[in-house]
Order: structure tokens, then C-alpha cells, then sequence
């Protein structure tokens, strides 16, 4: 985990790296110290230790943390009752959900107004990459972009992970690592892949999770500081863009509040890719040629 000091060896981080991927992907069942201990391989009051060392905090404080903002995403782009909210992020019922928002934001999910706090996070990020971000008004799309659905197969990617990637060479160094890494291998063909499972208009940008990843074949040997993700499946509405990141901040914002609301879909439980089309930070810092993908489902699927 690039960001945090090396207070266990790497085989320790790769470790709490799985877990916190068995989190992410399943924040709607039962997680129990003992089943994400056995994912880590690590007995539960070791894995409680080294967990709270390598994350900061408690397992039990970030998994309610996570399924609360997971319900913020979900109240941000769904139409979706939050009887439903509560149980698809994993709350017993919708009045421990109601204990746990107003604990965590000061009112209950009720009344709680999504499209402020999205954009205070908004004017924090702006801050922290030194960018002035201009939110497109919805509908509009003086930039042309435009959506195509595919259906990715699923892919298997090795990754170092961020944390807290907003400001700083945080993540271009942990790319040059793994490009290093990938190409002493033989292994640097690509894809090249950039995402993270936080949504930083709804996360502080200190708790936010970056991975760097070059998809890689399942013969592949994984070793040294990177981890290895299995991403199942998935139907993609990508868009490309080359541009400075403020053009990319308003393709995301073009394609969650215009493009997506008149789709028919709505967002997968699936991180947002960013697939560059060389290897990662080609053409420097200033400049990205890279492809959105927006993992999607059918609006009526449930999730």
C-alpha cells in the first residue's frame, strides 16, 4: 500500500489487500472478523492487529465506514428506497442503517442533502490536484462524448494499491514501480488499468483507495510488493477521451448526470476504470490518453 509506512513485510499487505477486496465485493452479506481473517490468511486477533497497523483503522470501523458510503453512492445515482439501501449495503435493518448515518453525518439518511456533500468533496478534490474541476450543467455535452456498451470478459490484473492518492506523485511512482515490475517480467503489454473502489465526491480523499493494475494472463507469477485482483465479468459503457484531467472530470460528470440517467442502467458494484492506452502516464501528468469504463447492469437487475 503506497502512502503508509512498510510496517510489515509485503506479503502482510498483499494479505490485507485480499481482505479488504473480499469487503469491497460483498458489503452486502454477514463479514465477520473470522471469514476476512481466513480470506488474509491470518488468525483473527493477529489479523485484527495488522489490520488496524496497515489501514488505520479498526476492521469493524472500516467496514461500517464502507457500506455507509456505499449508500451514499447509491442514494447519489439511484432511485432506490432506503429499506433496500440499508439491506443491499449490508445494515440489519433500516432503522440500525438510520443509527449508523446519523452517527456518521449528523442527520439521517432521510433528509441528507447528496448533491452538497457531493459538491464540497468536489471543491476538496479540485484543491488537492490544483485543478479548477467546471461541473457540466446536465444535459449538456459541448465536449462530444459519447457511450459505447461492450462486454468485457473477465480479466485478472496485478496491482499496487494507493492510498490517500489525491496530491502528490503518490500514484504516478507506485505506476513507474509497476511498470518496472511488469516489464522485467515480460508482462508490460498491457491492458493498463487505473481505478479505485471510493468515490472521491463521497469519500474524504484521505480515505480513498487508488489501484494501478496491468491486466495479466493466468500463468502469470505474482511476486514482490503486487497483488493480484480477479475482476469477474462485466458489460462496460466506455468513453475515450485525450485531454488534460479536467476534460476527464467532465466526461465523468457528463456521463453520471446526463448520460447514465437516460440509459436504462444503472452503475455495477464495480469500480470505475480508467484503461489508458499505453502504459500509464505516457504522455506525463498534464496530458491523458486513457478510456472510461463505467461497469453498468440494467436499471431493473437487482444488485
Amino acid at each position: 500500500m503506497a502512502g503508509l509506512p512498510d510496517l510489515a513485510n509485503r506479503d502482510y499487505v498483499d494479505r490485507v489487500n485480499r481482505a479488504i477486496d473480499h469487503i469491497t465485493r460483498n458489503l452486502a452479506e454477514p463479514l465477520p472478523l473470522e471469514d476476512v481473517a481466513a480470506v488474509a490468511c491470518f488468525s483473527p486477533f493477529h489479523f485484527h492487529r495488522i489490520f488496524r497497523a496497515l489501514v488505520g483503522e479498526t476492521l469493524h470501523a472500516f467496514v461500517k465506514r464502507v457500506r455507509l458510503e456505499r449508500a451514499l453512492y447509491l442514494m447519489s445515482h439511484e432511485d432506490v428506497a432506503l429499506t433496500d439501501v440499508a439491506l443491499r449495503c449490508g445494515f440489519a435493518s433500516s432503522s440500525d442503517f438510520s443509527r449508523s448515518f446519523r452517527a456518521q453525518y449528523g442527520v439521517p439518511p432521510s433528509v441528507f442533502d447528496v448533491a452538497a456533500h457531493r459538491r464540497a468533496r468536489r471543491d476538496a478534490m479540485a484543491a488537492a490536484l490544483d485543478h479548477h474541476i467546471a461541473a457540466l450543467p446536465p444535459g449538456e455535452n459541448p465536449d462530444g462524448f459519447a457511450v459505447t456498451l461492450r462486454a468485457q470478459p473477465a480479466r485478472r490484473v496485478a496491482y499496487l494499491r494507493v492510498l490517500a492518492p489525491y496530491g502528490g506523485d503518490r500514484v504516478p511512482a507506485a505506476a513507474a514501480r509497476l511498470v518496472a515490475w511488469a516489464r522485467a517480467r515480460g508482462l508490460a503489454g498491457g491492458p493498463w488499468l487505473g481505478y479505485q473502489w471510493d468515490d472521491p465526491e463521497l469519500v474524504p480523499l484521505e480515505r480513498c483507495r487508488y489501484d494501478v493494475g496491468v491486466e495479466i494472463p493466468a500463468s502469470a507469477v505474482v511476486d514482490g510488493e503486487v497483488s493480484v485482483a480477479e475482476l469477474p465479468a462485466m458489460q462496460l459503457a466506455e468513453l475515450a477521451i485525450a485531454g488534460p484531467i479536467e476534460l476527464e472530470m467532465r466526461a465523468l460528470t457528463w456521463l453520471f448526470t446526463t448520460w447514465l440517467p437516460g440509459s436504462g442502467l444503472a452503475p455495477d458494484h464495480q469500480p470505475c476504470f480508467e484503461a489508458w492506452r499505453a502504459e500509464p502516464f505516457a504522455h506525463g501528468g498534464e496530458h491523458f490518453e486513457l478510456t472510461i469504463q463505467l461497469p453498468v447492469v440494467d436499471a431493473a437487475t437487482p444488485r
